[in-house]
């Protein structure tokens, strides 16, 4: 049975301070833009950026990650700017996401799937664990779980982005952000270690070490 302090562990891995760094810069250009001019907005989004990834590099905290976030906001922001659509402050992050769902599914096609090489690189797993077929089905199902969350936020954002309401964009994006994100993620893990169980494997340590069946099966971290 997975218990409510692990779930929490691992949520805290995955967000690590986040939500402010996704949700400050838009806000305050959606409202500075409805009060003001496109310009205005879109230097103050930036300028939010910039003080979290100070805040981030003095903190310590990882410089890609601090960055990563700051470049998310001047290209969101520069879209916007140069074609003098407020709407486009999103686009970035759509076409992003439409890029996500196709790596999804292409990793679905050839049959590696990309939950699979998420896990590997933020916990450092041998690739050969995933590959097993008595692992993969796992990761496999998540990522379909994956790209339907994402084909979903793509279609609603789309007809959003179409009908040019920029409040409603943020609103939406918000919501289909990390909120359902957080959800998806918990889905993920509860049903990928129930899944991992029920394909009766080893787990990564068992697989490690050699370990022959029976086995034990992972029974935490996905």
């Amino acid at each position: 049975m997975i218990k409510l302090k692990e779930l929490r562990e691992e949520l805290k891995t995955v967000l690590s301070g986040k939500t402010m760094d996704a949700l400050l810069p838009p806000l305050l250009f959606v409202v500075l833009n409805s009060r003001f001019d496109l310009g205005m907005a879109s230097l103050i989004a930036i300028l939010s950026a910039l003080m979290l990834s100070i805040y981030r590099l003095l903190s310590k905290q990882n410089w890609h990650y601090a960055f990563g976030g700051l470049f998310g906001v001047i290209m969101a922001s520069g879209f916007s700017f140069v074609s003098g659509n407020a709407s486009n402050y999103f686009l970035p992050g759509i076409l992003s996401n439409v890029f996500f769902l196709v790596v999804s599914l292409v990793s679905l096609l050839v049959g590696k799937p990309i939950a699979a090489w998420a896990s590997h690189l933020s916990r450092g797993w041998s690739l050969d664990w995933f590959w097993r077929v008595d692992v993969k089905p796992a990761y496999t199902n998540v990522t379909w779980i994956w790209s339907l969350f994402i084909l979903g936020r793509v279609l609603i954002l789309v007809l959003i982005y179409i009908s040019d309401q920029t409040t409603q964009l943020f609103i939406w994006n918000t919501i289909l952000g990390w909120p359902l994100t957080i959800g998806v993620l918990l889905i993920s893990y509860i049903y990928g270690i129930w899944k991992l169980k029920r394909l009766g494997g080893p787990g990564i340590e068992e697989f490690t070490s050699g370990k022959l069946p029976p086995y034990q099966g992972q029974t935490r971290g996905f």
